[in-house]
């Protein structure tokens, strides 16, 4: 994909991975919106990508709160008319033994790593497909644990790896769904596992020592927002740079329709899904 006068949104931007492609995006001549809950880090991030030569802007958010990524959405329809790229990269690792909840009660992960994600994806699909062709892509994990839903928010034995785990598949879940939606809409969605154990803080705060690197997972994140081969390919799953197959959970229907009605609960609008449904019936 050429990225010259393309507008990208990434998540979780500031550091890290998420970091990383926002710095190479930018330098490949994309307009990055940076997103993080510091401004510091963020404001930092903008100045490297300047520096290179690149476009970017910052945009403050904090994802445990459906509000915050409400006005995430807003404030980026004000900032552009076109959106090229969003990038679902924020996420929450597997440190912590106690079970916390964001702004809205919902369990942590499951809200920053899966809901904002499917909430800021619903809310800026229009801005998405008025620029079609466009890509989105959820940033995901090899750890993955089947979802239960008689206890989503896992209010029994709750541990951080399970809850992790589950958000991540929860993604995938996503993404499959959505694409099977959006088909005939020039927007495609697929997900990711970008690398094993990055050197990233979410790693080193699990005590795990990094396998790694930063620069190979985010290879793997631009090959599937730009890659000329993933054109018009949607609903995938990959392992790095491979078409992989994710926990079987993300291939049933039923439990992809129950998480998308779940989610239409939980953040109060309709589900990306249903919304293209009905655009395109």
């Amino acid at each position: 994909m050429e990225l010259k006068d393309k507008t990208v949104l990434i998540t979780g931007s500031t550091a890290g991975v998420g970091r990383m492609v926002a710095q190479r995006l930018g330098a490949g001549g994309a307009r990055v919106l940076v997103h993080g809950r510091d401004t510091t880090r963020g404001k930092a991030t903008v100045a490297e990508i300047e520096a290179a030569g690149g476009k970017a802007e910052f945009l403050a958010a904090d994802l445990s709160s459906l509000a915050e990524v409400r006005r995430l959405a807003e404030v980026v329809r004000a900032k552009t008319s076109r959106l090229d790229i969003l990038i679902n990269n924020a996420g929450i690792g597997t440190h912590g033994a106690k079970r916390q909840v964001g702004a809205d009660g919902y369990e942590l992960r499951f809200a920053v790593n899966y809901l904002a994600g499917f909430l800021l994806t619903t809310e800026l699909l229009p801005l998405l497909e008025a620029s079609a062709p466009a890509r989105i892509v959820n940033v995901a994990s090899a750890g993955r644990q089947a979802i239960d839903f008689g206890d989503v928010m896992l209010t029994h034995g709750y541990n951080g790896g399970r809850a992790y785990c589950q958000s991540k598949l929860a993604q995938i879940m996503f993404t499959i769904d959505l694409a099977q939606q959006l088909n005939g809409t020039g927007v495609t969605v697929n997900s990711l596992h970008p690398a094993s154990y990055m050197n990233t803080t979410m790693v080193r705060q699990a005590g795990i020592t990094p396998w790694s690197s930063v620069e190979t997972g985010a290879e793997a994140i631009i090959n599937l927002a730009t890659s000329p081969a993933l054109e018009g390919r949607s609903g995938l799953y990959f392992d790095g740079l491979r078409e992989s197959r994710a926990d079987d959970q993300a291939y049933d229907a039923k439990a992809r329709q129950q998480l998308r009605e779940l989610s239409q609960n939980l953040v109060g609008v309709p589900s990306a899904s249903h919304t293209a449904q009905e655009q395109h019936s």
